[in-house]
C-alpha cells in the first residue's frame, strides 16, 4: 500500500494524541514523580507563563540560531501547549474540529 500525504500527516497527528493521553495520566500525580505532575501542580498560570516562554524561544531560535534548535523548541511549544489544552479540559479532538471547521 503507498502512503500518502495525508495518511503521514494523520500519523503525525498521531504523536500529539498520545502525548496528550500521558499528560492527561499524569494530572493529579505526585509532584515528585513528574515535570508534568509539577506544572499541573503549580497551575494554569504558571503552565500559561511556561507556554510563552516556550513561544518566545522558538522565536529567537527561528531568528538566530540553527534548524535543530528550532526543532526543539517547537517540541517544547507543542508540549507546554498541551499541557495547557490539559488543564482547561481541551482535547486535541477539539482543536482539530476547529481547524477542520476553518478549512471548510
Amino acid at each position: 500500500m503507498i502512503e500518502t500525504a495525508s495518511d503521514s500527516n494523520a500519523g503525525n497527528a498521531g504523536i500529539l494524541d498520545e502525548l496528550f493521553d500521558v499528560i492527561k495520566g499524569r494530572q493529579g500525580a505526585a509532584v515528585e514523580s513528574s515535570y508534568t505532575a509539577r506544572l499541573f501542580a503549580e497551575g494554569e498560570g504558571k503552565i500559561a507563563q511556561k507556554l510563552g516562554e516556550e513561544a518566545v524561544e522558538c522565536v529567537v531560535a527561528a531568528l538566530a540560531q540553527e534548524p535543530k534548535d528550532l526543532i526543539n523548541e517547537s517540541a517544547d511549544l507543542l508540549y507546554h501547549l498541551l499541557v495547557l489544552w490539559a488543564v482547561k479540559d481541551i482535547t486535541p479532538e477539539d482543536v482539530y474540529a476547529e481547524l477542520r471547521r476553518r478549512r471548510a
